[in-house]
């Protein structure tokens, strides 16, 4: 099980190592956070010999993963003042993770950013990191830091001493660094340890809030080559160059668009007759008359529901006067009915009632209605349900 071990140890939060203690004692720590004020409190396994209080002991930090924890850490108080600078003053922090692998930023604002705004707020963020200014770190009164201009999060509580955080060159039209905050945590010695800046995702946390996920140093390089890899691995597919890929893309979906276009018309037609004379189906079914009523009723498969519009046109059309009743039965089984009456004819027929006789549901207006179902292998029936009904 998980032990805490109390102790002044000199470590940070969210550090992990290992605590040597007397004749071979050892205890590893998994994290490490901050109780009570300013005790740090390490969890994690005795794996070897037994601790007592007032043991001399010595903590190895994994620095590695510090130095991960740092970047992230002083990465958000460089993300904040540039979202403020590029979204507004109203922005400020509602949330953080700082872990070794990545970081996560909450912040008040109330849409979405868009990809320029992103794009803004990294450029400025990075543009500050590469300056490779140092990060001062103060201890003063609370007062004074405010009156430096000093952000504090909101509702957190503050002693009467606080650790200021100021970061980059001389902010524009103030006389104080370009970033000072409150913070307690651990951060690099410069600016430019952090190695770089890439936002991953941008996302909705909760009403007002919106949140920033980011990667630095290793994993942002990490990222960006296995982006890099993708691309290259796509142009190769579609043989073209990296950077025409964007465009043979559009090409590609422009000619998809086209192509389901000239489908869907050859469906249409061929469900109709196609080239046919008017009065004939597609497979030489003469078009019924139901009591005084000419009605083209039809099954067509492999057709989108979404074009079972355009083909109740085409067949008012050749109908001339009269109902037309159309299944559509897709390739997985699924199916959509539509019924139209043209307009002669709505004043004694509706196509809402006769959608709903063939498919229990549905609706419309009285010239064309449409409905999900039935089930394709039971079409058939849908079409017989609405020439009873005519015949009724």
């Amino acid at each position: 099980n998980q032990t805490p071990f109390y102790g002044e140890s000199g470590g940070q939060v969210g550090d992990q190592g290992v605590v040597k203690g007397p004749k071979g004692a050892l205890f590893r720590v998994s994290d490490t956070q901050k109780k009570l004020g300013d005790l740090f409190v390490h969890f994690g396994k005795v794996e070897s010999g037994s601790f007592k209080a007032g043991d001399a002991v010595e903590l190895e930090v994994d620095h590695a993963r510090r130095s991960a924890t740092r970047a992230n850490h002083s990465a958000t108080h460089l993300l904040h003042e540039a979202l403020r600078q590029v979204l507004g003053t109203h922005v400020a922090q509602k949330g953080s993770l700082v872990s070794p692998d990545r970081l996560r930023f909450d912040f008040s604002h109330t849409k979405p950013m868009s990809l320029d705004e992103i794009r803004q707020v990294e450029d400025i963020a990075n543009a500050v990191l590469l300056e490779n200014t140092p990060v001062v770190t103060r201890l003063m009164a609370l007062e004074d830091a405010r009156a430096t201009g000093a952000m504090a999060l909101f509702g957190e509580k503050y002693g009467d001493e606080v650790r200021v955080v100021s970061m980059g060159s001389t902010h524009p039209g103030a006389n104080k660094a370009w970033s000072v905050e409150l913070c307690g945590g651990t951060h690099v010695s410069r600016t430019g340890d952090i190695g770089l800046i890439r936002v991953v995702a941008e996302s909705g946390s909760s009403a007002g809030v919106r949140r920033l996920e980011a990667l630095t140093g290793e994993g942002a390089r990490a990222y960006l080559d296995e982006q890099d890899a993708r691309v290259k691995e796509a142009a190769s597919v579609l043989k073209t160059r990296p950077e025409d890929l964007v465009e043979r893309l559009k090409a590609l979906v422009e000619e998809r668009r086209a192509l389901e276009k000239q489908l869907a018309d050859a469906k249409r037609q061929l469900a109709l007759g196609g080239g046919a004379s008017a009065g004939t189906a597609a497979n030489g079914e003469a078009i019924r008359s139901i009591g005084n009523v000419k009605l083209l009723a039809r099954t067509v498969q492999g057709l989108n529901p979404k074009d079972l519009r355009g083909l109740i046109d085409d067949g008012k059309k050749q109908v001339g006067s009269g109902i037309v009743a159309v299944v559509g039965v897709t390739e997985d089984g699924k199916a959509g009915l539509a019924v139209g009456v043209t307009d002669d004819l709505i004043k004694t027929w509706s196509a809402v009632d006769l959608v709903k006789a063939g498919a229990k549901g549905g609706g419309g207006r009285p010239d064309m209605a449409q409905a999900g179902g039935p089930d394709g292998a039971k079409a058939g029936d849908a079409l017989k349900a609405i020439e009873a009904r005519l015949a009724s």
